[in-house]
């Protein structure tokens, strides 16, 4: 397996890589450094490229041909509001459909070896005082084209892998109809006081707008934190282990 180098990785996201996913720590300095004379065991690729030709970090798996990003997730829950479609499971877990232990940061290298672009559309500006002000930031129309995503889930079903867009799986508290096929869009979250947001946060996908959320849904009332439910029918019992895919998107 070949891998990538640890400079190139550095310079694709915008903050220093965390802890493994999943570990609660933060790097630290060594306390000794080896002997000159003792060997130091070599360190595993950040990225691996695999013998199918896809590409690994951590336990995000992505393919550069059809630029589409897998990793594993649970249902977090069946019933109640939703603010959020994927959270850490150190994160909002109370608001959230699904939960994982993958790294933001690490799904964001992902995102920008596939040359996604991130648009800032759906994040408020940030006044002087650190308030959010009511108006979004600006996206050019590259960026917006770009930035579009489609995300499926993945199952195994009687022995077979099931594959259905996750918006099927929620509906609309008010009129009772399913999420509409409106495409989410990578925002790349931010850096702030020399942390990425969306890994310190733990929102990873946001259905009601989230200035930290690394991906954040376009459709209609996504500004609103009160109107979104798990289908009570279609949705696998909680706890029940998924694959997300997320995929260009194509209307």
């Amino acid at each position: 397996m070949k891998s990538l180098s640890l400079g190139l990785l550095l310079a694709l996201i915008p903050a220093p890589i965390p802890a493994e996913e999943g570990s609660g720590r933060s790097p630290v300095e060594p306390t000794t450094l080896p002997a000159p004379d003792q060997e130091v065991a070599p360190s595993q690729p950040a990225i691996e490229k695999l013998a199918d030709g896809t590409m690994k970090i951590g336990k995000i798996t992505f393919d550069p041909k059809t630029r589409r990003i897998s990793f594993p997730a649970k249902i977090n829950q069946t019933e109640g509001l939703l603010e959020f479609l994927l959270v850490h499971e150190n994160g909002k877990i109370h608001e959230s459909l699904l939960a994982t232990d993958i790294s933001a940061t690490k799904l964001n290298v992902a995102f920008k070896l596939l040359k996604y672009q991130a648009s800032r559309e759906l994040y408020l500006k940030v006044e002087e005082d650190g308030s959010l002000s009511s108006e979004f930031e600006e996206a050019s129309e590259e960026e917006k084209a770009k930035s579009r995503v489609r995300i499926l889930i993945e199952r195994e079903v009687d022995g077979e892998i099931s594959s259905v867009e996750v918006r099927e799986w929620i509906n609309h508290a008010t009129t009772e109809k399913g999420m509409p096929d409106d495409p989410w869009v990578y925002g790349g979250s931010f850096v702030h006081d020399g942390r990425f947001v969306a890994e310190s946060s733990g929102d990873l996908i946001a259905i009601f707008l989230s200035n930290a959320a690394l991906i954040n849904y376009s459709g209609k009332d996504n500004e609103l934190d009160e109107v979104w439910l798990p289908h009570p029918s279609r949705i696998p019992p909680e706890g029940t282990s998924v694959t997300v895919v997320i995929e260009p998107y194509k209307s």
